[in-house]
C-alpha cells in the first residue's frame, strides 16, 4: 500500500464514521480507488523517482538539421537526473544537461516531452535495442507539492530499517500521506496511542458530555487537532488555552467515562510507517529533522474522497441496490457522482503520448 490520494481520517470525518472496525475495509477502498484515479486520468499524482525506458525516436528535420530532436514522453516529468542513449550498450552514452531541454518550458513543470538543444552536437541514437534505447531517470508526477508536518520526535535516529516513527504533531499527518524527510519517502500505514512523558490529567473528570475542558500538566505539548486517549475514551483537541483543552469527548465512537486526577494521556504521534517508497532509500533521520507532506491537487483529494464513500456505502450494502429497511431504507444513486468524474478525467486525463 503507498500513494493514497486522501487519508483515512478525511474519508471518515467527512462519512460520519465512527470507531475503528471498519478501518481495514476503508484502507481497501482508499487503495484502490486512489488506483482507479492513477489509470483513468494516466498520471501519478505522488511523485516517484524511477527510470522509464523509450524507443529510439524518429529523425526529425529542422532547416540545416537532421536528426532526432524530440523525445515524447508518456508520462510527466518533473525533472532530469540522468539522461541516456544507446541505454542498453555496453557503455551508455549520457547527454549532459546542458545538452537538452524539458518542455514545454513556460508552462512545467510536468513536462511532457525533452528536446535535444539544436546547437549542441547530442543526438538520440538507437544503440544495440532501438526500443529501449533511451534512459530517462528522474522525478516523475504531476506534481511535487508538499505542506510542512512537524519534525521527528523519535525512532529514526539509529535505525534505517525502522518501521515506527514519533511525529511532534499528529494533526499534521494522517493514515494513508506520504511523507518527506530528507530524501526519503515515507508512506504511513497507521496510527498508534502512547503516551507521552509526564502527560497526566490535572482535576478528575466526570461522565459528561458538556464537561470539556481537559486541564493537564505543564509542559504537555499538545496542540489542536490531536487526538488524545484519557483511560479507553478518545477525545478530540478543539482549542487549547495554556494548560486547559477544550475537547469532543467519546471521540470516534469510543465510551464516555470518568476519569480520576492524574490519569495519564495518551496521544496518536506514533506511526507505522513504510520505508523508502517511490525509488527513494530508507535512511537514518535525526531527531527534530523535518518532515514534509505531499499534497495532491485539493480537487483530486476531494474526487477520491467520493469514490470511496459511494464503494464503502455499496460495500456495506453488500453491492445491493438498496441499504436499510423499512422507512430507513434507501437507494443508492451515483449519477451526481457521474458528472464529477466526467469533470476531472475532462481536467486531468493525460493525453497519450509516445515515441513513434
Amino acid at each position: 500500500m503507498a500513494n493514497w490520494l486522501t487519508t483515512r481520517e478525511a474519508v471518515k470525518r467527512t462519512g460520519s464514521i465512527n470507531g475503528d472496525s471498519q478501518d481495514a475495509i476503508i484502507d481497501r477502498i482508499i487503495e484502490a480507488q486512489s488506483r482507479q484515479i492513477d489509470r483513468v486520468t494516466r498520471r501519478f499524482f505522488i511523485p516517484r523517482t524511477e527510470t522509464r525506458l523509450y524507443r529510439w525516436p524518429p529523425i526529425l528535420s529542422f532547416g540545416r538539421y537532421s536528426r532526432s530532436i524530440v523525445l515524447w514522453l508518456d508520462q510527466d516529468l518533473l525533472s532530469v537526473t540522468t539522461l541516456q542513449t544507446k541505454a542498453q550498450d555496453a557503455s551508455p552514452t549520457t547527454i549532459a544537461a546542458t545538452d537538452y531541454f524539458t518542455e514545454p518550458n513556460n508552462l512545467g513543470p510536468p513536462y511532457d516531452r525533452i528536446e535535444i538543444d539544436q546547437s549542441s552536437d547530442a543526438a538520440w541514437e538507437s544503440g544495440d535495442t532501438p526500443q529501449r534505447s533511451i534512459s530517462v531517470t528522474g522525478s516523475w508526477g504531476y506534481g511535487n507539492d508538499t505542506r510542512s508536518a512537524g519534525t521527528v520526535s523519535s525512532g529514526l535516529a539509529s535505525d534505517a530499517a525502522a518501521t515506527s516513527m514519533v511525529c511532534s504533531d499528529s494533526s499534521l499527518i494522517g493514515v494513508g500521506n506520504t511523507l518527506l524527510i530528507g530524501t526519503e519517502q515515507i508512506f504511513v500505514k497507521d496510527k498508534i496511542n502512547a503516551a507521552l512523558a509526564a502527560i497526566l490529567i490535572d482535576g478528575a473528570l466526570t461522565a459528561t458530555q458538556s464537561q470539556v475542558t481537559v486541564t493537564v500538566d505543564t509542559g504537555h505539548g499538545l496542540v489542536a487537532g490531536e487526538v488524545i486517549m484519557v483511560g479507553s475514551e478518545r477525545m478530540y483537541i478543539e482549542a487549547v488555552s495554556t494548560n486547559d483543552l477544550t475537547v469532543v469527548r467519546a471521540y470516534d465512537g469510543s465510551v464516555l467515562a470518568a476519569h480520576a486526577n492524574d490519569t495519564t494521556v495518551h496521544v496518536f504521534r506514533t506511526l507505522t510507517i513504510e520505508r523508502g517508497i517511490n525509488g527513494t532509500t530508507a535512511a537514518v533521520h535525526a531527531n527534530a529533522a523535518a518532515i514534509s507532506v505531499y499534497e495532491p491537487p485539493f480537487d483530486i483529494v476531494d474526487w477520491c474522497v467520493a469514490e470511496v464513500l459511494a464503494a464503502y456505502a455499496q460495500h456495506s450494502a453488500h453491492w445491493g441496490r438498496v441499504a436499510g429497511t423499512g422507512e430507513g431504507a434507501r437507494e443508492f444513486a451515483t449519477r451526481s457522482l457521474g458528472g464529477v468524474r466526467k469533470d476531472m478525467i475532462g481536467r486531468y486525463q493525460r493525453l497519450r503520448m509516445a515515441s513513434i
